[in-house]
């Protein structure tokens, strides 16, 4: 009998992929995919903006050279717009989700995503490749896409539309989840004269939000420069990053704590007769705190050829040799190479050997360092 997969990971951010705090949770999912892992960047949340190359491209270059120890393999996806070139449903630009280690979304517009993906062949290509162990990397607007139910903030906050959901994406529905994020949960940049907190919406506006919510699914505040990272195979959340992250539930009973931040939250969850819990950076939580979760069996939900897809490119790349370097005999080459750029040849051959001694060997070209798996003959400086 074939193993059930466990999918692979969850990281939700409030903000702040690319700050200081925002590389420590890549570093932390990095550490657990392969050597040279294949990371594919979704450009879709911002592919109605004409600068669209841009705004993922500046992701690109913090993960190719923030994150180069870990020598990441960064493609994006131009999967834009459906019914032109770089449509969401054309195959093949969409290969590399196939055989992705870790898929990113960011920045862009949350009901513009939506649009974009639901039922599109990247988001039948992303789930299937999730269920298959990749990563999945949400910030800002694809946080928000993901959710059951998606705040429409562009239209709401800088058009002026009433207060109302959109349908979202609705990922955890599929294990049995009904979540709703909301990033920038804490954000400030209204200053004194205006509450910006709530993802712009403000705490009585979002008041008035939760209102319209059914009562049964559980809303998630992000704090900015926070992460949220979700573990499927052991329904573990784990809060990395500079803030926290606020849960607002029913079910179960809980002791609830007095004195809550922020305006009226004591008041929204009671009247949804719910609970709220706050965890700090560096906390974690079970998601059963949120409803029973469920893995999705195999394909379940997937076309049938879509899945298959997922599972031969998962097998090849399964079977195919290991021809990278881990992380540590990666920092060894860096090392090795910033000692010879201020001519320190001892420290070259020294760092030459203990990586030869890792079973990895050196040849020095006019484009840099070339490294290989070491043969029988020996190599000099």
């Amino acid at each position: 009998m074939t193993e059930q997969p466990t999918p692979g990971p969850i990281i939700l951010f409030g903000s702040g992929e690319t700050s200081p705090s925002g590389r420590k949770v890549f570093e932390r999912v990095l550490s657990h995919l392969p050597p040279s892992p294949q990371v594919a960047l979704l450009e879709t949340p911002a592919g109605f903006e004409l600068n669209s190359a841009q705004v993922i491209e500046r992701v690109a270059e913090f993960i190719r050279h923030r994150l180069q120890n870990f020598d990441p393999q960064v493609q994006v996806i131009p999967a834009r717009q459906r019914g032109t070139p770089f449509s969401p449903d054309r195959a093949e630009i969409l290969q590399p989700l196939l055989t992705a280690n870790l898929i990113f979304m960011g920045p862009g517009s949350p009901t513009y995503a939506v649009r974009q993906l639901h039922a599109s062949l990247a988001w039948q290509m992303l789930l299937a490749r999730h269920r298959l162990g990749a990563a999945l990397v949400l910030a800002s607007a694809a946080t928000i896409a993901f959710s059951v139910y998606a705040l429409p903030v562009y239209e709401i906050y800088k058009v002026g539309e009433e207060l109302h959901w959109k349908p979202g994406l609705d990922f955890f529905g599929l294990y049995g989840l009904p979540l709703v994020f909301i990033p920038h949960w804490n954000n400030a940049d209204g200053g004194q004269e205006l509450d910006t907190s709530r993802c712009f919406m403000g705490q009585a506006r979002f008041a008035r939000l939760m209102e319209m919510l059914p009562p049964t699914l559980t809303v998630i505040g992000i704090d900015e420069k926070t992460a949220l990272q979700m573990e499927p195979g052991t329904g573990e959340c784990h809060v990395a990053g500079m803030g926290s992250v606020t849960l607002i539930h029913t079910g179960h009973e809980h002791h609830q704590p007095a004195n809550l931040p922020g305006e009226g939250l004591s008041e929204v969850a009671a009247q949804r007769q719910g609970h709220v819990h706050i965890y700090h950076s560096g906390e974690s939580f079970a998601l059963h705190e949120c409803a029973q979760m469920e893995i999705p069996v195999s394909g379940a939900g997937l076309p049938a050829e879509i899945w298959q897809a997922a599972l031969e490119a998962h097998h090849t790349t399964q079977a195919e040799p290991n021809l990278s370097p881990d992380p540590t005999t990666q920092a060894l080459l860096a090392e090795r190479q910033a000692a010879r750029l201020r001519r320190d040849w001892p420290a070259a051959d020294r760092l030459r050997s203990q990586i030869a001694a890792r079973g990895w060997e050196v040849r020095d070209t006019p484009g840099g360092q070339q490294v290989s798996p070491a043969s029988s003959t020996g190599q000099k400086t």
